[in-house]
């Protein structure tokens, strides 16, 4: 009985995993879809970080993975969540509706800088209440301050022309809020993170120059909450997606909300950062920054900190 209430639970997880226009699919054959990968790809801070910097394979995440979406606006798209159109923000109403525990929705909307506004959204999700004295907890409750100086973004390119594997680095690692600009928005059963990627010279360059190989590339990516404390450590990833071969012609159109939309919706980005864009590969690829922790070889996207 236990067993069938479990998989009756899941079953809106599993039908909004499906539903995306990027189809979800298994790891280790996610040609021009989306997986959840191994969490061990990623390196993150042991329970002796503090005293020798040695990092161990990331593991089980914190989160269940819920879904991707591949899309694109007439401008900048953000609060996704506050959207009732969001197909992600209707299942969710619809399985909070039915009583009992509210399942908890994390988004990341990573907004890549381009003229059509597309934007790489991964969802993932708390099934389970989340304990009030864990980091997840203090995350949630702490100040923009407080969360631009612990979310942190890992990067595998998995496949890929070395151009680009040069650029990113072997496993790129940076605090996601000290190194590009980051919009919270928080409703009562979630959380998103508007990311904007041409906020920094050298991230916008970097994806731009990906976006070019956009069709045979595999990126895995994993969402942090940085370990500071000994009572921290060791790290767990929050969640992580992998996408491969996206085609910039299947990303979905959104209809954005009329009302209030020009105080949520940011503009393209300004020319000064397209005009920055050689400088900035150029830059990365002969000096760019390298992750300072003895057992990593990772760029960050600005060099200010040490994940």
């Amino acid at each position: 009985m236990a067993n069938l209430e479990q998989n009756q639970e899941y079953e809106w997880i599993e039908r909004v995993k499906s539903e995306g226009v990027v189809p979800f699919l298994e790891p280790n054959h996610c040609q021009k879809g989306w997986a959840s990968p191994p969490g061990d790809g990623f390196l993150v801070r042991g329970p002796e970080y503090l005293k020798t910097k040695a990092k161990i394979p990331g593991g089980n995440y914190l989160l269940k993975p819920l879904g991707f979406d591949w899309i694109k606006g007439p401008t900048k798209v953000s609060e996704l969540l506050n959207n009732p159109k969001n197909r992600v923000r209707r299942a969710l109403e619809n399985e909070s509706a039915d009583g009992g525990h509210k399942p908890f929705v994390w988004a990341f909307n990573l907004q890549v800088p381009s003229k059509d506004n597309y934007s790489a959204v991964a969802y993932f999700v708390a099934t389970e209440p989340i304990k009030e004295d864990s980091l997840m907890s203090q995350f949630l409750k702490g100040d923009d301050a407080f969360k631009n100086s612990r979310l942190k973004l890992i990067a595998n390119i998995v496949k890929g022309p070395w151009i680009v594997r040069k650029a990113v680095g072997e496993q790129a690692i940076c605090i996601i809020g000290r190194a590009l600009n980051c919009k919270y928005c928080t409703g009562e059963n979630f959380m998103e993170v508007d990311i904007d990627i041409g906020s920094s010279v050298v991230a916008n360059a970097i994806v731009h120059l990906a976006f070019g190989y956009l069709t045979t590339l595999t990126v895995d990516l994993a969402f942090v909450i940085e370990g500071q404390t000994e009572s921290e450590l060791p790290e767990r990833i929050l969640g992580a997606v992998r996408f491969s071969e996206l085609d910039a012609a299947s990303a979905r159109q959104v209809e954005l909300r009329s009302e209030g939309s020009a105080g949520n919706l940011q503009s393209s980005l300004p020319n000064r950062f397209w005009k920055s864009i050689g400088q900035g590969i150029s830059q990365l690829i002969h000096t760019g920054p390298q992750e300072s922790d003895p057992n990593s070889s990772a760029s960050s996207a600005n060099g200010a900190n040490k994940p």
